[in-house]
């Protein structure tokens, strides 16, 4: 019996033949095997790159694709037809391994990059020898034709297929450094969508078939959907390289701008793509140094951090950066808008004359209320009224006033800012004005945390409420006369508040 032949998927690279590594021109020159993909007319890319290595000893396996899109009309669909195909070129290519020839298969790029001699590998290898050779990645290639870096120090690179939906590339587009969408061709107009939706479209570069003689890159932007083939890829190269930025964005008409954003409660799941385009793009945050400490580091960003207690100062400290031509970001936990950093910037730039011209935009965020909500069920899901028990800003009597009133239009209430260190006696009060006008036995959620790794979420009631189990890290949730606390079957509670109230 004849010893098994082995199975080499060898990497190409991208086109150019010269990209070619020592090995696997060294394989094809010895394989007694060659095997390559083609559609129907026959013509294989990955064959061309080798032409050169190729010899009339060779077996050629030309491995012709029975359908090229995913529109079909056989009864077993695009899926079946295709299972097949790989399952009876698996068993051709099994007969000469069987026989004990060697067998190369060509891949355009790499093997196991997007190529379809991964689906070969899982089918052989285990049955006979078998290499993996890699290929320089159209990826690479685009980076080097660009002749801009892909990804630089901390920084993050998605590869990403071009036939994702929209709205999901739109996403992750959003939230990463740098990118590299592959499979245009007919996904063209939903990819130059999503990263026009995700903010990228300026920073874009479209490259064909890269490092090939018929190769071409420009602005994506400029390109016509009608002439791109599916050899070709949309590339965000790294946003802080000097080669990216050789001519960057001019400033607003006032010589500059800020940004006021929420990161929400805690993490980057909790953020907006928009939110991490402009602390992207930001040359200047500002914020509490917590909040400013949840932000990756980016090279050429200045961070200015300050105290919990001087929001006046820092607010106008970025407006005088972005008088001065700066795009700034001022840094706010949950939502700006929400006892945040929002009014805080507007009071000050209509305050202050000289900051009459520089543009303030504010980008929102998952407030509090609504993660400490989305944790126990629905509390929310009537009317609610949100309000904050520091008196650092506002009078105590203001406060109970306003809490009475809530209370006694039996409102859903969100409590922000229950206790502090130095504020310890509010909780207690607050609670004393509740029981003046709630059932004692009026359900409250005692969020702490939420989103970060100590998280707690704790139900009680009005009158079982302890202010010393309360402090600036929680968020209590009082629920109206409607509001139901169920025990559900797999051992958990809910608190919700149904849709509907009593005539």
């Amino acid at each position: 019996m004849a010893q098994p032949g082995t199975l080499y998927g060898v990497g190409v690279g991208p086109g150019d033949p010269e990209l070619l590594t020592v090995k696997a021109a060294r394989l094809i020159s010895e394989a007694d095997v060659v095997a390559y993909y083609s559609a129907r007319h026959g013509r294989s890319i990955a064959r061309s790159i080798v032409a050169a290595h190729l010899h009339d000893r060779h077996v050629h396996e030309p491995l012709v694709y029975p359908i090229t899109t995913e529109e079909t009309d056989d009864p077993a669909g695009y899926e079946g037809v295709i299972r097949q195909f790989y399952d009876d070129s698996a068993e051709r290519l099994a007969g000469h391994l069987a026989a004990g020839r060697t067998v190369v298969v060509l891949c355009a790029g790499d093997p196991m990059f997007y190529g379809s001699y991964m689906y070969l590998h899982e089918r052989l290898a285990h049955r006979f020898p078998a290499q993996v050779v890699p290929g320089v990645t159209s990826v690479s290639a685009a980076s080097a034709v660009l002749g801009r870096p892909l990804v630089e120090r901390d920084e993050v690179l998605t590869v990403l297929p071009g036939t994702l939906p929209a709205e999901e590339l739109a996403r992750r587009l959003a939230d990463t450094d740098a990118a590299a969408v592959l499979k245009l061709g007919r996904t063209f107009g939903r990819v130059r969508a999503a990263l026009d939706d995700a903010g990228r479209l300026p920073e874009s570069w479209y490259v064909e078939r890269a490092t090939s003689e018929r190769g071409r890159q420009a602005p994506l932007a400029e390109v016509d959907p009608d002439e791109v083939p599916y050899f070709s890829l949309a590339l965000l190269p790294s946003p802080t390289s000097s080669a990216v930025h050789a001519d960057p964005p001019a400033p607003a008409a006032s010589g500059g701008e800020v940004v006021v954003v929420g990161l929400g409660p805690a993490g980057p799941r909790w953020q907006t793509p928009e939110v991490t385009r402009a602390l992207r793009e930001a040359e200047h945050l500002v914020g509490y140094g917590p909040y400013v400490d949840r932000v990756p580091v980016r090279p050429g960003q200045q961070r200015h951090t300050s105290g919990n207690q001087v929001e006046t100062e820092r607010a106008a400290h970025a407006l005088d950066l972005a008088l001065g031509g700066a795009r700034v970001v001022v840094v706010s936990s949950g939502d700006p808008g929400v006892f945040a950093m929002a009014s805080a910037v507007y009071e000050v730039a209509t305050a202050e004359a000289r900051f009459a011209r520089v543009p303030v935009r504010v980008l929102p965020g998952l407030t509090a209320a609504q993660a400490a909500a989305s944790r126990i069920g629905a509390p929310l899901g009537h009317d609610f009224a949100v309000l904050s028990l520091s008196d650092r800003l506002k009078p105590w009597p203001v406060i109970e006033a306003r809490l009475a009133a809530a209370a006694e239009a039996d409102l859903v209430l969100a409590l922000y800012n229950p206790a502090s260190a130095s504020r310890r006696w509010q909780v207690g009060a607050a609670r004393d004005v509740l029981l003046r006008h709630r059932d004692p036995k009026t359900p409250v959620v005692v969020a702490r945390d939420i989103g970060r790794p100590g998280e707690t979420v704790t139900v009680t009631t009005v009158a079982d409420l302890d202010p010393q189990v309360v402090d600036m890290r929680c968020l209590l949730l009082v629920g109206s006369s409607t509001t139901q606390v169920s025990s559900r079957g797999d051992g958990s509670v809910a608190v919700w508040t149904p849709r509907t109230y009593p005539g």
